[in-house]
């Protein structure tokens, strides 16, 4: 069985439980390779001004943190690298230089998060292979209908 491809879309929330626990469940379902992208994502007016110079360092942070987690929840090793600070160019380009049959975007908390406000995980979906929105919020949502049941 050929494993499948799974490019995963985080900055902030690369190491976070409720992306790890969405890696472990996709991991659960069969053969699976995972690679996280890492928008460079510049601080403040450095969004606006240049933002190809800043970014570079706290992503690559972020990533080297992550990597470790993620691929324990996915029992294999999950490569990654640092991307464009556009996070749907990064994507577009993850997607354009691979081969991919799934993407995870994992993004802040709805109320917070900028990639929410300019709809990253709809874009995503517009590249041609099922999108799975992963937040704090999906957990929180999941919490709420335990406690409900």
């Amino acid at each position: 069985m050929e494993p499948a491809h799974v490019l995963i879309v985080a900055n902030r929330t690369a190491a976070s439980p409720a992306l790890l626990e969405a890696v472990r469940g996709r991991a659960a379902q069969g053969p699976t390779g995972f690679h996280l992208v890492v928008p460079a994502s510049p601080p403040g007016l450095h969004k606006l001004v240049d933002p190809e110079d800043h970014g570079r360092e706290e992503a690559m942070a972020n990533l080297r943190a992550a990597l470790p987690a993620l691929s324990v929840a996915a029992r294999s090793e999950v490569t990654g690298h640092v991307g464009d600070p556009n996070p749907v160019a990064a994507l577009e380009d993850a997607v354009h230089a691979g081969s991919y049959d799934e993407i995870i975007v994992s993004t802040l908390h709805s109320r917070v998060s900028r990639w929410m406000r300019m709809d990253l995980p709809s874009k995503a979906s517009h590249l041609g292979v099922p999108v799975t929105h992963v937040s704090p919020d999906t957990v929180d949502a999941c919490r709420l209908e335990l406690a409900a049941a």
